[in-house]
């Protein structure tokens, strides 16, 4: 997404209150081999499994695993335990999912459901994704209050993170698109995350 802004801002934080949501267009940071070590390191961790066995119960509640398509897939844990298919732009995670098969770009052809775990806020244009899918929207984020909860946060991560939602903000941006808000919860903060809530979206039907 292009946004020209006055010389002197262009690294800041656009905040829209009547839309509960703001940009960041700062350059994206590289997403390398070193970036992929990182998650396989958190992933082995208590909070990472637990996180991983959350993630899969909320998307049982609503449609098999076979269905899904991990966008953003961190270390591939979830991936790999949900025994589902995988999209990154990440060379190694790309290069890791060829080799075991599951490799599955959403923007190739239409995916019935995709997870986003971490990932939605990191998409520079994530209304492409969501005219790819057909019925399920898996989410979890940082929610913030406003823009000052954005900017005191240990999430506000110009470069990586590129956009930023209220709870509220999100679900009127994916009805906009065509998805209707079916769970909100906070298993992601229970377990001992910061200021993390999960989402579950459905296309709306005719």
């Amino acid at each position: 997404m292009q946004i020209n802004l006055p010389s002197g801002l262009e690294n800041s934080l656009i905040w829209w209150p009547e839309r509960g949501m703001g940009f960041h267009p700062a350059p994206a940071i590289q997403y390398d081999g070193d970036y992929f070590e990182s998650y396989i390191q958190r992933d082995r961790t208590q909070m990472g499994v637990a996180l991983t066995d959350a993630r899969i119960g909320l998307v049982t509640k609503y449609t098999s695993l076979e269905n899904v398509v991990d966008i953003g897939i961190g270390s591939g844990r979830f991936v790999h335990d949900a025994g589902c298919r995988g999209y990154d732009v990440n060379e190694s995670a790309v290069a890791w999912l060829r080799n075991h098969g599951w490799f599955c770009s959403p923007y190739a052809s239409p995916v019935f459901a995709v997870t986003c775990w971490d990932s939605l806020e990191h998409i520079d244009k994530p209304w492409k994704l969501l005219k790819q899918v057909e019925r399920f929207l898996f989410v979890s984020l940082p929610t913030f209050r406003d823009h000052a909860d954005v900017l005191s946060s240990k999430h506000y991560k110009p470069g990586e993170h590129v956009w930023y939602w209220t709870s509220k903000g999100l679900i009127e941006w994916c009805a906009e698109h065509g998805f209707i808000v079916r769970e909100v919860n906070t298993m992601e903060s229970d377990l001992g995350r910061d200021g993390i809530t999960s989402f579950v979206f459905e296309r709306e039907q005719s």
